[in-house]
């Protein structure tokens, strides 16, 4: 997968903090315990002589080399046996001395065995979808700010009480987003223009980003339009694969499907984004101004039947808030 330049530094300096900040919490330790407890610093110092007579024993290549080496091992052992006790005995856990990375696997490197770590990919992705958001020109919303007020009153041949209904599918996007795994369900949002659905689904990602994962949103449109670019080497301002990006974010949100022309391009890369996200098992949301019979005249059965038995199909219902805003001079 292609990153530019730009986040593949980010993602560098990024991982040389991580590798900078345990680096530092290690010495403080060491120097909290040289001290509390002089003796491990005895120990400690017994341990580097050991090595630095393994390094010799090496060079001169002795005909008892064995017996040498693991003489030297269980000293080492032994030493290393010394200070955890000494550590347990002062109220300390046992790996008090030992680093603590945020990828253990890595060692905060970035690479294992020359090849980039699954951390040092994450981060690649979540810069790379940061830059894609920053691009997206979606507007900051929040839960605080979803006001049930203007769906009071308000029905419709399919929905008598439209504020009650709202209120259901806000408390459900709510506990949505407080209780987010990558195993969440797939949501499927269907309404009206002006109801909220933009603004419900980005508040799921203000909350969902903030607890760590990486939330890619953005109009459907303009998506396909970047990768339509992308794929036909129509742009120079970047390296990033963006339909991969979108692929591999923990929670995609695709807004206003239905907006997009009707290529095969697009419908081959919507599809293509849907499975590959399902067989994934990773959550997308999905919101449409469209209904379930113009849907179909518009899709597909791969995609209709995927969005209406995979996704969990939610329908807002109500009056355009934005019109109401202007009746109500509150914009």
């Amino acid at each position: 997968m292609a990153f530019d330049r730009l986040t593949y530094e980010k993602a560098e300096h990024a991982i040389k903090q991580r590798r900078f900040s345990a680096d530092n919490r290690l010495a403080e330790r060491m120097n909290e315990i040289g001290t509390k407890i002089p003796e491990i610093n005895q120990i400690i110092n017994t341990l580097s002589q050991t090595s630095i007579e393994l390094s010799k024993l090496i060079i001169r290549k002795e005909t008892d080399f064995s017996k040498n080496f693991n003489k030297i091992k269980e000293q080492n052992l032994h030493g290393q046996a010394m200070i955890k006790q000494l550590l347990v005995q002062n109220n300390y856990p046992e790996n008090y001395l030992e680093p603590i990375y945020t990828c253990p696997d890595c060692r905060d490197k970035g690479y294992i065995n020359g090849e980039r770590c699954s951390c040092f990919n994450k981060l690649l992705t979540r810069f790379a979808v940061e830059k894609l958001n920053s691009e997206a020109n979606m507007p900051e919303c929040d839960f605080e700010h979803f006001s049930l007020d203007y769906y009071k009153g308000t029905s419709n041949p399919n929905c008598p009480d439209c504020h009650r209904k709202m209120t259901e599918n806000l408390a459900f996007c709510k506990h949505y987003a407080q209780n987010f795994s990558l195993k969440s369900d797939s949501l499927f949002i269907l309404g009206q223009t002006g109801i909220g659905k933009t603004h419900i689904s980005l508040s799921i990602a203000k909350e969902v980003s903030e607890k760590g994962y990486t939330v890619a949103y953005g109009s459907l449109l303009n998506y396909l339009r970047i990768i339509e670019k992308e794929h036909f080497g129509r742009t120079t301002n970047s390296e990033n694969d963006t339909l991969q990006i979108l692929i591999d974010a923990d929670l995609l949100i695709l807004d206003d499907l239905g907006s997009e022309f009707q290529t095969n391009f697009y419908e081959s890369t919507l599809y293509n984004i849907i499975n590959t996200r399902i067989n994934l098992g990773l959550p997308t949301i999905i919101s449409s101004n469209l209904s379930a019979e113009e849907l179909q005249r518009h899709y597909n059965e791969r995609i209709i039947s995927r969005l209406f038995s995979v996704f969990t199909t939610l329908m807002f219902f109500g009056d355009d808030i934005r019109q109401l805003k202007r009746l109500r001079n509150e914009f």
